[in-house]
């Protein structure tokens, strides 16, 4: 489990295919971590699979590759990491899951006094686990809901901090990101379905 807020900001250094699936090398400032450790790269829960000072692999099997856009990552690529929440941790973004539900569109990226407007186009199935001023998760970085613009369009507001902090302030029209509805959404999204289907 995350909180989506992004500690490190990473660097693709290598990515190879390997008979556990393709294999990133990422660098980082991690110091101490362990065999089998989750870490969200760019919202997505990876296991590493080795590491060492300043550095680690993680691999995507195919699975992974067909529901992300981490069969577009390439070596030079920047990804927002966030290592597993511990107990006792703040919890100061939202749960998260580091389960990628889709892969969003950016549709438009404009300037707004002291934040950066955001629109994303959704996935279809999300639209409906997604209200204003409700959590979601975007390459990794847990966020407010600051409209609902369009059906199936998520309005993002980003703070300065955030663009400085994360890889979010590189998006631009056109920038595929990886989508995370909020967990309890998505439960009240799938137990009401029944209900409404019934009101048809």
């Amino acid at each position: 489990m995350f909180t989506g807020l992004v500690d490190d900001v990473g660097t693709i250094e290598r990515v190879e295919e390997t008979a556990a699936g393709r294999e990133f090398l990422v660098r980082c400032r991690y110091r101490d971590l362990s065999d089998g450790e989750s870490i969200a790269v760019g919202g997505a829960c990876l296991t590493v699979r080795s590491f060492g000072d300043g550095w680690f692999t993680v691999g995507a099997v195919v699975t992974t590759l067909g529901r992300t856009a981490i069969a577009d990552w390439g070596a030079g690529m920047r990804v927002n990491l966030e290592r597993a929440l511990r107990a006792g941790d703040r919890l100061g973004g939202h749960i998260v899951q580091g389960h990628v539900d889709g892969v969003g569109r950016v549709l438009e990226v404009r300037q707004q006094t002291d934040a950066r407007l955001i629109d994303v186009a959704l996935p279809e199935d999300l639209a409906g686990a997604v209200v204003p001023f409700g959590s979601i998760t975007v390459d990794g970085v847990s966020l407010t809901v600051n409209d609902l613009p369009a059906p199936g369009v998520v309005q993002l507001s980003i703070i300065e901090y955030t663009l400085r902090h994360t890889t979010l302030g590189a998006l631009v029209e056109g920038s595929r990101v990886h989508v995370e509805a909020d967990v309890v959404g998505k439960y009240v999204k799938q137990l009401l379905q029944p209900y409404l289907a019934g009101q048809k």
